[in-house]
């Protein structure tokens, strides 16, 4: 399937014979796929982005060292900043974006990416009428998601929002990019709740997201959280120890010979049947045991008028069969439907109930505390509990669910008051829920496209809000050429106001309108291309920034929180992990030192004063002395490592040039 305006008869003399030789075999294949001119170039140019310098802006930086160091958010250009975050490949669970959309007034494009991918600029906008705007907007996108399935770990996700310009290119390179079979879901969200009288057929009142694993067979999909409502169904007017309950079918779905019998009621007599096609959806000893709750002895009795199955029935003690047909005489009867009637005075009731004072079909007590502590996320997000293993497909979710567009909208001019000229806002409703599906408590989500950073902002909401401690990566474009300052002048404010509680008033004024909330991140930004000789000229607030923001372990691959240690007591310790290990850099006036046994006194004796334990981890130029309790990194060559790079794709000084 190629979309002919992709390859225009008139556009075949500029693609290459490569990108001819794939379009003909996928044709001779049968395979499908989506086709475009400079595709080959933009399948390999993620391959091609140099890594970059970060450099730590402290005053737009929000938050203690130690909260500063469980968020990032980068100011530079998405893809050259995911190639950067190497220590992250593989490890974040949720990849959670709104890239541009391509209606003329979003989405710009840079010409020179298709020869230098490193190019930092943002390009010019894509108008409307540009003939070209499908090409482009894929051309920009396929290497980003490249990227994206490089950064999460085996189980994460990408959920993506798209309206209907691209959606169908966009699920298609998502189909070459993550697999087919790798697809979770389609969700069709309701961004307007009134149409609009703009459109001379339909007017668009959703848009979506498409939601990719990259190892479905191993992604869980998690519950949302149980509404006010859901939990108001259940009551305890029994005063039952066990809690509020609420009336559930005994019954279950397709016939099964040995739970389909007959229960005679406890009150009248009556025997009661599954409905066709049902049976009872507990075991015949567990239902008998829920039936002497009552007070009287229950036997299993061959019954006449059960011709489906061959199970035995559930009488009152002292049924026999008589005349072919059960007969329970009458004392009996009376006796048990008077301990039957004690027990519903008295209470609480037993946990098989019989509706209409007795009279009516039975039913099952379903407890609260028993019912799944959430909600599967269905087509309009039922309330209803549902015992069959949910498996999504396309949804729908109405804006009471998912918020719409015009709340976005509000919460973000709530928070930097109006005229912040930002339009393509999402509803935090809407990615919070995406959030508590797709990222575990303690997970790590990730935002190439962070615009207002409304995602940056549902983590530190629901960490506050539910027992989580989710970490966030934002990644957004600032450009003052172009006028797209949005990650310093939107959303580092967004976050750093929300994050202290701070709104504007009426006059603008920004008062404390809500408590702090324990967060921060570390505002970083992209700056010049890494090569080893940048590396050894670098100034050591610098290195400090490149160490604290590459450095990951192989042993455990895992990227550990680096939280930054400044103080100019140290000469050599610059920050620690969670596990209290200390990081030191080796510095001698104006370059990066070696380690020595002069040295190594410096670092124990800074570590004992920071109460730091052992190994001690140690950036220096040269190792002339070791010890066990020092985990040694050598400067350039593992900070390369740890950016993606090595001697076979970056020239390395050599020793004459220290």
């Amino acid at each position: 399937m190629i979309a002919k305006h992709l390859i225009d008869t008139n556009n075949l003399e500029f693609l290459s014979k490569d990108d001819l030789l794939k379009i003909i075999k996928s044709m001779v294949n049968g395979g499908i796929s989506i086709n475009f001119y400079g595709k080959r170039i933009a399948d390999e140019i993620y391959k091609k982005v140099r890594p970059r310098v970060t450099r730590v802006n402290r005053k737009l930086s929000v938050g203690t060292d130690a909260q500063q160091s469980k968020n990032l958010l980068i100011e530079g250009e998405n893809l050259q900043a995911m190639v950067t975050l190497y220590k992250y490949q593989g490890q974040v669970d949720l990849i959670l974006t709104d890239p541009p959309y391509n209606t003329g007034n979003y989405f710009r494009y840079n010409d020179k990416w298709d020869q230098d991918p490193n190019d930092p600029e943002l390009g010019n906008l894509v108008a409307s009428e540009d003939g070209s705007k499908h090409t482009k907007w894929m051309k920009a996108m396929l290497p980003r998601l490249h990227m994206m399935w490089k950064m999460l770990n085996p189980s994460g996700v990408l959920a993506i929002c798209i309206d209907d310009n691209e959606l169908f290119h966009l699920g298609m390179m998502l189909n070459e990019v993550f697999g087919e079979e790798n697809r979770v879901g389609i969700i069709n969200w309701q961004k307007t709740y009134s149409p609009k009288n703009d459109s001379t057929h339909l007017s668009s009142a959703t848009e979506y997201v498409l939601v990719y694993a990259k190892d479905k067979s191993i992604t869980r999909t998690g519950l949302l959280p149980r509404s006010k409502s859901a939990d108001s169904r259940y009551s305890n007017p029994d005063d039952d120890p066990l809690g509020p309950w609420s009336s559930g079918d005994l019954q279950a779905k397709d016939f099964s010979n040995s739970t389909y019998f007959g229960i005679q009621s406890p009150f009248s007599g009556k025997m009661f049947y599954p409905s066709d096609n049902c049976h009872w959806r507990f075991k015949k000893k567990d239902i008998k045991k829920m039936l002497e709750e009552y007070g009287s002895k229950y036997s299993e009795v061959k019954d006449p008028e059960n011709i489906l199955s061959t199970s035995k029935s559930l009488v009152i003690k002292g049924t026999i069969v008589k005349n072919g047909s059960l007969y329970t005489p009458a004392e009996i009867l009376e006796k048990c439907s008077e301990l039957a009637s004690d027990k519903v005075k008295n209470g609480p009731l037993p946990s098989i109930i019989f509706l209409k004072d007795g009279q009516g079909v039975p039913r099952i007590k379903r407890y609260l505390n028993n019912v799944k502590k959430g909600q599967v996320p269905l087509t309009f997000w039922a309330d209803e509990e549902y015992d069959s293993v949910f498996e999504m497909g396309a949804q729908s979710w109405v804006y009471q669910e998912s918020g719409h567009s015009q709340t976005g909208i509000n919460e973000l001019d709530s928070i930097l008051g109006k005229g912040n000229n930002f339009e393509t806002v999402k509803p935090l409703k809407l990615i919070k829920k995406i959030i508590q599906l797709w990222c575990p408590p303690k997970g790590l989500v990730l935002d190439p496209y962070a615009g207002s950073g409304t995602t940056g902002h549902a983590v530190v909401e629901l960490n506050n809000e539910t027992d989580s401690d989710r970490r966030f990566i934002l990644i957004e474009q600032g450009n003052s050429v172009n006028g797209d300052k949005y990650a310093r002048t939107l959303t580092q404010e967004r976050l750093k106001r929300v994050i202290k509680g701070v709104r504007p008033d009426k006059n603008g004024n920004l008062i404390q309108k809500y408590p702090p909330l324990n967060a921060g991140f570390e505002f970083r930004k992209l700056t010049k291309t890494i090569d080893a000789k940048t590396v050894l000229s670098m100034k050591k607030d610098e290195l400090v920034d490149l160490v604290i923001t590459s450095h990951w372990e192989s042993e455990r691959r895992a990227a550990p929180n680096l939280i930054r240690i400044d103080n100019n007591k140290y000469s050599y310790l610059v920050g620690k992990n969670e596990d209290n290990e200390g990081y030191f850099i080796i510095w001698n006036g104006d370059k990066v030192g070696q380690l020595d046994i002069q040295t190594y006194k410096k670092i124990v004796e800074e570590a004992s004063k920071e109460m730091l334990t052992t190994p001690y981890h140690v950036y220096a130029r040269y190792e002339v002395f070791r010890t066990n309790s020092v985990k040694f990194y050598k400067v350039p060559d593992k900070i390369l490592l740890h950016l993606g790079l090595n001697e076979l794709n970056d020239s390395y000084n050599n020793d004459s040039e220290a």
